[in-house]
């Protein structure tokens, strides 16, 4: 740490008002950066150490322009390894300072203690300068332009990952154990009868034949596909299966893999993550830290946090405001089939058990969920009303935005709909020889997020330059299914023969 010791006793003092919260996080170290050395490593995502790519080159462009123009100032990055590293402004005042420590203690424990963190890569600075490590010696051997574009393609596909695939525990059955699944002879099941005489008429043997042959055809047909049932690592099906992947390619298909999974449990609990380190950094700052003097700072700053957003979500406000609720509700006692049979307004308005099993509440839901369940279990009608979480459109005309929906119902299932699978389409790979001919097919199953015709001939033609043959997509647009191909880089065609160029 290269803080100044000021900053260090600061440091200390609030990291021991965090543990003595119940917060427990792994050793955090802190960097204080300048503004030209903050972007550098924001536009890295954290990491100091990135291979060479223009899209850092880019965000730090647009970072820095933005600083520059008054539109924003970071205050803070924290990284999910152990230890855990964090980056302070020089510049800031001393009240952000010590709220961005108080926030990054609040990080750090969600990424210890969360579910949906423990599957990754705690040693991730190392591997991203490993990573960094191997571009540049590829750059080095087949040239910047070639290694550039071949990037270019891998980033663009980098969503196409299963992140709950990590969570997925095979079986050790018999089965597995002493012969494959495919070994075990097929048995026809017979429609169920308490009366043997009636057997044979139900069961004719030349039909149980038939179904067992059927079966045994489809068993050989799946045996044969590639693969035997939908992937949705798409990434690591190409990774394994691509026919002409140079193994450059390949390694460098794998950092990308690697680097995507790492990332995606922060997109899977933004808004718990984001809401957990506000909640304690107000916890932490109003009754352990603040005087007089940096109240007003502490107000300006935090009231910016978790201002409202009309037309859309503010991850911050959301996490902060349902991770407050929830202690109150476990505090007073207003869960449970009681409270939920109380028609009474005025007794539902005051209603208190006092129980105190709010502090228990939130860890044990910080311990267990990710944004889907966390919304699912914790949205309710009182707390959307309540923090009017309502639907919002905007008039030009008026400069104003108004309300379209108060249903909170709609207003929860489109909050869930737009973070379910990180709020991408689900993409999966069927076969990996269609038409017989080492073609690929992707099918997309429509569970809420539509896709984009133009984003998905975009990815079918990056597929394409990884799978170097015809690649095909299965999916429903403007309600109809259809299936589009890209065959070369002359044209990509739809089902109707409709060209992309």
């Amino acid at each position: 740490m290269n803080l100044d010791p000021t900053l260090d006793r600061i440091r200390k003092e609030i990291e021991g008002h965090a543990r003595g919260y119940g917060l427990d996080f792994f050793d955090t170290q802190y960097e204080l950066l300048d503004f030209d050395e903050m972007n550098t490593v924001a536009s890295r995502g954290g990491f100091p150490n990135r291979y060479p790519h223009w899209r850092f080159g880019m965000e730090y462009e647009q970072l820095s322009k933005s600083y520059a123009y008054g539109l924003h100032t970071i205050y803070e990055m924290v990284v999910n390894t152990d230890p855990c590293y964090a980056y302070l402004l020089e510049g800031n005042n001393m009240v952000d300072q010590k709220i961005v420590m108080a926030h990054v203690f609040g990080h750090s424990d969600f990424f210890k203690n969360n579910l949906w963190f423990s599957k990754t890569n705690r040693k991730m600075m190392d591997v991203m300068a490993n990573h960094a490590t191997k571009v540049r010696k590829y750059i080095d051997t087949y040239g910047h332009e070639t290694v550039d574009s071949f990037l270019d393609v891998c980033l663009s596909l980098d969503n196409l990952i299963d992140p709950d695939s990590l969570f997925i525990e095979r079986g050790t059955t018999p089965a597995r154990l002493g012969q494959g699944q495919d070994d075990v002879p097929i048995v026809v099941k017979k429609i169920a009868t308490e009366h043997e005489y009636l057997d044979g008429y139900l069961n004719p043997s030349d039909d149980l034949e038939k179904k067992r042959v059927r079966l045994e055809r489809e068993r050989a047909d799946r045996k044969k596909r590639i693969p035997e049932s939908p992937q949705k690592d798409v990434l690591l099906f190409l990774i394994e299966h691509a026919p002409r992947l140079e193994d450059w390619q390949r390694d460098i298909l794998w950092m990308i893999r690697e680097e995507a999974y790492y990332f995606a449990p922060q997109a899977q609990t933004k808004i718990m993550n984001e809401g957990w380190a506000t909640y304690w950094h107000e916890k932490i700052m109003t009754e352990k830290v603040l005087d007089d003097s940096g109240v007003i700072d502490f107000a300006d700053h935090h009231s910016g946090t978790v201002a409202p957003h009309p037309g859309h979500i503010n991850p911050y406000k959301l996490g902060f405001e349902l991770w407050k609720d929830i202690e109150h509700r476990w505090n007073t006692g207003r869960f449970g089939k009681a409270y939920d049979d109380c028609d009474d307004a005025e007794e539902r308005w005051t209603w208190d058990l006092k129980l105190g099993l709010g502090r228990e509440k939130i860890f044990e839901a910080r311990r267990i969920h990710n944004d889907i369940t966390f919304i699912d279990e914790f949205f309710t009608e009182e707390f959307c009303r309540e923090h009017k979480f309502f639907r919002y459109q905007h008039s030009p005309e008026a400069g104003l935005y108004y309300v379209v929906d108060t249903n909170w119902k709609r207003i929860k299932e489109n909050i869930l709909a737009s973070h379910t699978n990180r709020g991408e389409p689900f993409i999966f790979v069927v076969d990996g020889n269609y038409h017989n001919s080492g073609e690929l097919l992707l099918e997309h199953r429509h569970e809420g997020v539509d896709l984009r015709r133009d984003y998905m001939l975009d990815t079918l033609e990056n597929l394409w330059k990884i799978w170097s043959r015809p690649v095909h997509m299965r999916a429903i647009i403007d309600g109809k299914q259809s299936e589009f191909s890209f065959i070369d880089q002359a044209h990509a065609v739809s089902e109707e023969g409709q060209k992309k160029k």
